[in-house]
C-alpha cells in the first residue's frame, strides 16, 4: 500500500505539536493533595517551629480554615515522599488540627535553587531569631555561590564586571554585605552560646566578636560567664578576641575579664557561682537560688528593724 507522504508530514507535525503541549502541561504548577505524612521537612531547615502563641493562633485558623495557602514541596530523591521547601510551620499546625492531606505544589528543583526559595520564603516571617538568621545566610550565600560559579582567570572582562554573590544577596534582602557576614559569623558559635544570644542573653555585637574564638575557648568562655553570672558587654567579648588571636586566652583570663566591673554595674557586688553552690541544692537554677536570696535577706532585714526598735 503507497504512503501518503502528506498524511505522513501532518502526523509529524500532529506529534511535535502534541509533545510541545504535553510539555507545557507537565511544566504548568497544580495544586496536588498530598497525605500529610509523605510531607518531611527541609533537610538542615534552619528555622525553628515552636509551639508559641503564633502556632496556637495558626492551629485553630486551620482547623476553622483549612491551610489556604499551599506549601510548596519537591520530590524526595530517593522516592519516598516530598521534602517541604515552603510550609514547615502550616504542616505541623495541620498536623496538630488533625488534617490528613495538604495542598502542595510540587517542583522538581535543584538542592541549591531549593535551598535559596526555601531561605526566601522563610525570611517574610515577622520575627526571626538570630540563629534561624544566621543560619539562612550562610545556606543561601552558600548556594548562590555553588549556582553562580566563579569567573575564569583567563576571563579579565567576566572578573571586572561580575557581581559578589554576597554584594547581589546584600541587595535583595536590604542589608550590607558586612551585616551579612557578621550574621553568618555567629554560626561559628558553639549552640549552647548561639541559643544564648536567641534569648538575648548575649547581645548581637559581643557574640560577633565571640564567634572568633575556637570551640574550646568558648567553652571556656562560657564557663567563666557561668561562674561570674555576667553577660559579655562589646569591650569585654573584643579584649577575649584579642586574648585568643595573640595566643594567650585561658579559662582564668576570661574569668578575669568577665568578672571586670562595668560602669553600669558600679554598686554591683558579685559572689562567685561555686561559693554559693556550697548553699543551695544542685537542682536550683541561677533564678532560684536569687529568690532564696532575696527571701532571707528580707527577713534578715526584718529581724533588724524588731531588734533596733526595741
Amino acid at each position: 500500500m503507497p504512503i501518503d507522504s502528506g498524511n505522513l508530514a501532518l502526523k509529524g507535525l500532529d506529534d511535535l505539536f502534541s509533545t510541545e503541549e504535553n510539555r507545557q502541561e507537565e511544566q504548568r504548577e497544580q495544586v496536588q493533595q498530598i497525605p500529610i505524612d509523605e510531607l518531611h521537612p527541609f533537610t538542615n531547615h534552619p528555622f525553628k517551629v515552636l509551639d508559641d502563641e503564633a502556632m496556637t493562633r495558626t492551629v485553630e485558623s486551620i482547623a476553622q480554615y483549612g491551610v489556604l495557602a499551599p506549601l510548596i514541596a519537591r520530590p524526595r530523591p530517593d522516592g519516598n515522599g516530598y521534602e517541604i521547601i515552603s510550609g514547615h510551620r502550616r504542616q505541623y499546625a495541620a498536623k496538630l488540627a488533625g488534617l490528613d492531606t495538604l495542598p502542595v505544589i510540587v517542583r522538581q528543583m535543584s538542592d541549591d535553587a531549593a535551598v535559596i526559595l526555601m531561605v526566601d520564603s522563610n525570611l517574610q516571617r515577622e520575627h526571626i531569631l538570630p540563629s534561624e538568621r544566621a543560619l539562612a545566610y550562610k545556606m543561601k550565600l552558600d548556594a548562590m555561590r555553588r549556582t553562580s560559579g566563579r569567573p575564569s582567570k583567563e576571563n579579565v572582562s567576566q572578573i571586572g564586571t561580575q557581581k559578589r554573590s554576597d554584594q547581589i544577596m546584600a541587595e535583595e534582602l536590604g542589608e550590607s554585605r558586612n551585616q551579612i557576614q557578621r550574621f553568618i559569623r555567629l554560626t561559628n558559635l558553639v549552640p549552647e552560646l548561639l541559643d544564648m544570644v536567641d534569648e538575648k542573653k548575649i547581645s548581637f555585637n559581643p557574640a560577633v566578636e565571640l564567634s572568633y574564638l575556637d570551640e574550646s575557648q568558648q567553652r571556656d568562655f562560657l564557663e567563666a560567664m557561668q561562674d561570674t553570672q555576667n553577660a559579655p558587654s562589646l569591650s569585654q567579648a573584643q579584649q577575649l578576641k584579642k586574648m585568643a588571636q595573640q595566643g594567650e586566652f585561658s579559662y582564668e583570663k576570661a574569668f578575669d575579664v568577665m568578672g571586670q566591673e562595668k560602669k553600669s554595674e558600679k554598686d554591683t557586688v558579685t559572689i562567685k557561682n561555686e561559693t554559693l553552690r556550697k548553699y543551695f541544692p544542685r537542682s536550683y537554677t541561677p533564678k532560684q537560688m536569687e529568690e532564696k536570696i532575696i527571701q532571707l535577706l528580707d527577713a534578715w532585714q526584718k529581724k533588724q528593724q524588731r531588734r533596733n526598735e526595741r
